[in-house]
């Protein structure tokens, strides 16, 4: 691995292994998201919890400070929205040079496979790592599957993250599902948690964060299960210890009760 790719992949996952990325980029499709409309009040408090921001260029520029941030991954994919006729028919909307001018440790780009955009998904990933890796710069595959929310299951996803790891991301974010290192064991290259729609408890995303970590996804990257939780600083804080220290969850929920009780929208370094 060349030294400026070795660097930037050492500034997202960390000396553990591990990472917590925050994801705020929904808004390229969602639009003004739930407790998303102001993304750089809303990312804040989380930012010191967070090893990694995945953003759009628009919101990087108009609403993330560059003297206080963590390394962008920037996501590049687009061209459709929840009102249009297929989420999958995405194009690459970002130029590589616009990536190095933002000064981006990688690139995000989601694939639809399964969909009847999948070979043109495949294609743009296959450029995309083209010029990432001519300039040093790791591309994120995300395994999206548009409004078709049942196709979660292993053997799907499993497919996704393997063809992702063939045509040359260097990290795979994909959704948890029940026998997730089916997932992991047939991907070469490290996987990451999606959160997906908010769960309805807390306790519920301690778990799956959990049960992927202990089938071998190196971290998380999520975002509607963080800042739509009514305690979204308690909320980061709990799935960091897990993804960082190995914790229980028992010892999340001890950590997001813990913090609730001292006020949870407020920041502290993290420990």
């Amino acid at each position: 691995m060349d030294w400026g790719m070795a660097n930037r992949m050492s500034q997202l996952i960390q000396p553990d292994g591990h990472c917590v990325f925050m994801p705020i980029d929904h808004g390229y499709f969602l639009g003004p998201t739930s407790k998303l409309e102001q993304p750089g009040k809303t990312v804040e408090p989380l930012l010191p919890y967070a090893d990694a921001l995945f953003v759009t260029r628009g919101v990087l520029r108009s609403a993330i400070d560059p003297a206080n941030t963590k390394p962008i991954v920037l996501r590049v994919s687009g061209g459709t929205s929840t009102v249009g006729a297929d989420l999958a028919n995405e194009g690459i909307t970002t130029s590589i040079e616009e990536a190095i001018r933002l000064n981006a440790s990688a690139l995000g780009i989601s694939l639809f496979i399964g969909t009847e955009f999948e070979k043109q998904s495949l294609l743009n990933l296959g450029k995309l790592v083209d010029e990432g890796e001519k300039y040093g710069i790791p591309i994120m595959a995300v395994t999206a599957v548009g409004k078709e929310l049942e196709k979660r299951d292993a053997r799907y996803l499993a497919l996704c993250c393997r063809i992702a790891a063939e045509l040359g991301a260097r990290v795979v974010k994909t959704y948890w599902c029940e026998d997730f290192d089916r997932v992991v064991n047939g991907c070469p290259v490290p996987v990451i948690m999606a959160g997906g729609p908010q769960a309805d408890t807390e306790r519920e995303v301690m778990d799956f964060v959990h049960d992927g970590m202990q089938n071998g996804a190196i971290g998380i990257n999520l975002g509607r299960n963080v800042w739509q939780s009514e305690h979204p600083v308690p909320m980061i804080r709990a799935l960091r210890h897990i993804v960082h220290e190995n914790a229980s969850v028992k010892e999340a929920q001890e950590i997001f009760d813990s913090a609730k009780a001292g006020n949870g929208r407020v920041a502290s370094v993290p420990a």
